[in-house]
């Protein structure tokens, strides 16, 4: 399994050092780690291959990559193999709401009990968000996989992105002026950065498509 560090989580270490929220940031990293195991556990109980584990700003990322084997079943039981990602996807989410469960029993100061409980559900709704590639996203994609198609399922997954990243940012422009909080900038400014990201991807895809359609 490869392994990688995306270089911007120092960026993002830097500023919530200086806005004194690093304390915050150390507890999201945590639990965002324990998130991704959860996805690693589905994934290996669902047989699926683990490929890369990156630690990026707001977390650490596991991707899963096919054998010859699974590219042979994608083929012929396609929706299956899209059924256990969004499993895969589903984990890591259900993971942070059975340590926010399990936070509400524990004997430990209230303090220590309400931060576990924040952290986890910011991390709930963050990865809930239906931007590929956070879980939200990943889980749209596969559902819209299975009736409607890879080709569509790609289209929506990509426009519902960025319509869901705008009226975020909106919300979040609100917050910010309310709150003062840089947390709220950073976390949009990585949204727009994975949306813009993953939208070259799909417009560099659905050129080869067209190209190879033109072909034959």
């Amino acid at each position: 399994m490869k392994f990688r560090i995306d270089l911007k989580i120092f960026l993002f270490l830097l500023l919530f050092i200086l806005t004194k929220q690093i304390e915050t940031y150390a507890w999201l990293m945590l639990f965002a780690l324990l998130h991704e195991l959860g996805h690693l556990l589905a994934g290996l109980c669902l047989k699926l291959k683990p490929e890369k584990m990156e630690i990026i700003p707001l977390g650490v990322s596991i991707s899963f990559g096919l054998t010859t084997k699974d590219f042979n079943k994608k083929i012929k039981k396609g929706n299956w193999l899209t059924v256990k990602k969004i499993i895969v996807a589903m984990a890591g989410p259900l993971t942070n709401v059975l340590i926010l469960v399990i936070a509400c029993y524990l004997p430990i100061s209230l303090t220590t009990q309400l931060m576990i409980m924040y952290t986890n559900l910011l991390i709930i709704l963050f990865n809930l968000l239906p931007i590929y590639p956070l879980d939200g996203g990943r889980m749209l994609k596969g559902i819209l996989h299975i009736f409607l198609g890879l080709k569509v399922a790609r289209k929506l997954t990509n426009e519902i992105a960025i319509v869901s990243t705008i009226i975020l940012t909106a919300i979040a422009s609100i917050a910010i002026l309310l709150y003062q909080n840089i947390a709220i900038f950073l976390i949009v400014m990585y949204l727009w950065y994975l949306v813009i990201k993953e939208n070259k991807v799909y417009r560099e895809r659905e050129k080869l498509y067209q190209r190879i359609e033109g072909i034959l």
